[in-house]
């Protein structure tokens, strides 16, 4: 039986997943329950979709920041709930659903218990690209309310409930999408002579693709170049004059991320004189990796491992992209994952996280904002 209401909360959000920059109904729905709530001693700004919420301090002498992410994806939704999203071709299959009730559980009850220091609460829209991390941290709201520290959460479908998940470092990967588009000569399939087919171009760029991985990245670091989509051609008997990859790629350092650009193009340039074709290269969203602040995350975890309801794990490194990093590149911080013991792994179309997980993540935050903002 649902008794939390921000199980249902959850429930609501899940059915109205937007992309990047269009989360008007979402923005929407978040607004209308922080309006609410008790507004003597909070302050409200939208910007784009996106809003930040202040809750002011008692006595405050610094201001810590909680950031929720709130865009959903471009999958076509399988779970079979009753409450699946109403938006065809759209799901919240990376959790965002479980983050923004979590955020308004805990800011909830900061309102109606108040801590010392400001509270910024931030929900941002686009982190599944193109990116609201780096564009909201620019804006003039942020600059002026700017946090002194600043925390994120992610579900993790592989650990279960009520572990959370972290590490001091780097927790997540460098990220950039790829796409490289090939511009030949088509023609009829049966005089290939006459025709420079890209389709034969695009393939054979795949598999040169992976040589840099296994030979131009030093094999102690780590890096992944993905390659999950490519089109092609019209109907079987006309040689193809465009193809278009689109990919990923994803590194543990800042250096094998421009080494691994940097034998990208010089593979594509290969591929432009053998295949007598033009190209093009463009790396779309870039993420910065995360990289926890470590005496903040020690704390944090020395927090959670006083705790009775959560279990703490510390965890490895991931080659996940969160533009959360962008956030903690420019002020302290940390990410941490969340357990919600899904069969289904994140961005799958039947992703079923279990919903204790929203009660434990309010009540754990809570007491760690009240823990360090009083």
């Amino acid at each position: 039986m649902m008794t939390n209401p921000f199980v249902k909360i959850r429930r609501e959000l899940h059915q109205i997943p937007e992309l990047g920059f269009q989360e008007y109904k979402t923005q929407a729905y978040l607004l209308n329950y922080i309006q609410s709530l008790p507004q003597e001693k909070i302050e409200i700004k939208t910007w784009k979709t996106g809003i930040f919420v202040l809750i002011k301090g008692t006595n405050p002498t610094k201001t810590i920041g909680y950031r929720a992410d709130i865009d959903g994806l471009p999958i076509t939704e399988e779970t079979g709930y009753e409450f699946s999203s109403i938006h065809n071709g759209r799901m919240h299959a990376c959790g965002h659903d479980f983050h923004m009730s979590i955020a308004l559980g805990v800011l909830t009850n900061v309102i109606h218990q108040p801590v010392k220091d400001n509270l910024l609460f931030i929900f941002q829209p686009a982190e599944e690209g193109p990116g609201g991390a780096l564009p909201m941290l620019q804006s003039e709201i942020m600059r002026e309310w700017k946090p002194d520290l600043v925390i994120g959460l992610h579900i993790a479908p592989d650990y279960p409930v009520g572990t959370i998940a972290t590490r001091e470092g780097l927790l997540f990967a460098n990220t950039s999408e790829l796409y490289i588009d090939f511009i030949g000569k088509g023609g009829h399939a049966a005089y290939p002579h006459q025709t420079n087919d890209m389709i034969v171009a695009a393939c054979s760029l795949v598999t040169q693709l992976q040589s840099i991985i296994s030979r131009n990245v030093d094999p102690l670091d780590s890096a992944v170049i993905t390659v999950g989509k490519i089109t092609g051609g019209t109907v079987q008997n006309i040689i193809a004059e465009t193809a278009r990859l689109e990919g990923t790629i994803r590194t543990l350092s800042v250096e094998s991320m421009v080494k691994v650009k940097e034998r990208i193009e010089a593979l594509v340039k290969g591929v432009e004189v053998g295949y007598q074709c033009k190209t093009l290269i463009d790396y779309g969203a870039m993420y910065h990796q995360v990289f926890n602040h470590s005496g903040l995350t020690r704390e944090f975890m020395e927090f959670v491992s006083e705790q009775d309801q959560a279990t703490l794990v510390e965890c490895r490194e991931a080659m996940t992209g969160e533009d959360f990093g962008y956030m903690i590149k420019d002020i302290p911080g940390f990410m941490f994952w969340l357990g919600v013991d899904s069969s289904y792994g994140l961005h799958h179309s039947k992703l079923l996280p279990n919903e204790d997980a929203i009660e434990m993540g309010i009540n754990l935050l809570t007491k760690y904002i009240q823990y360090k903002g009083n």
